[in-house]
């Protein structure tokens, strides 16, 4: 049985106090894949921190606005520059950084982008839908933005820009 990833996503403000409280620091360069089936999206990561990188690859159906299918294995560097050759050149390669919070037994990840020193997004990953959700009150919540697509990392990517700033 492939695992779910259940998630709620969330833009909010880049504060001080929101990222003194963050626990651990990750640059992400994230580069999606040709699909070889419609329904699957196809991915290579390679995570940094502290200077030691890691390597993913991820494969993920969409059921819902939260829910997704999601197959994820670590891979070598090797596997990962080979798969890069295989990049969907129509998506622009995200590079982001991650900070990660605790708050009240929730992990809690902080997506910032290089375009905007104003926005980041915030993500929690669910056991369940209907699983309470204890926000931080040091987290300056804009909006939820869970099933928006013009919240993924790929839109955000390709546009360069959230949508509230995209007009500007």
């Amino acid at each position: 049985m492939i695992p779910l990833e259940i998630e709620r996503k969330f833009l909010i403000r880049r504060t001080p106090a929101l990222f003194a409280e963050c626990t651990e620091k990750t640059e992400i360069e994230q580069i999606y894949l040709k699909k070889k089936t419609p329904d699957i999206q196809r991915r290579v990561r390679r995570m940094t921190t502290n200077g030691n990188a890691k390597y993913y690859y991820t494969e993920k159906r969409f059921l819902s606005a939260a829910v997704r299918e999601e197959n994820e294995r670590e891979i070598t560097p090797e596997e990962y520059e080979k798969l890069r050759i295989e990049a969907d050149s129509a998506l622009v390669p995200i590079l982001k950084t991650r900070y990660i919070l605790i708050y009240s037994s929730q992990r809690f990840e902080i997506d910032t982008y290089p375009f905007s020193s104003e926005y980041a997004s915030m993500e929690l990953e669910l056991a369940d839908e209907s699983q309470e959700i204890i926000l931080p009150p040091y987290a300056e919540i804009i909006k939820e933005v869970t099933g928006d697509k013009r919240y993924s990392n790929a839109a955000l990517a390709k546009n360069n820009c959230f949508p509230e700033q995209c007009h500007e």
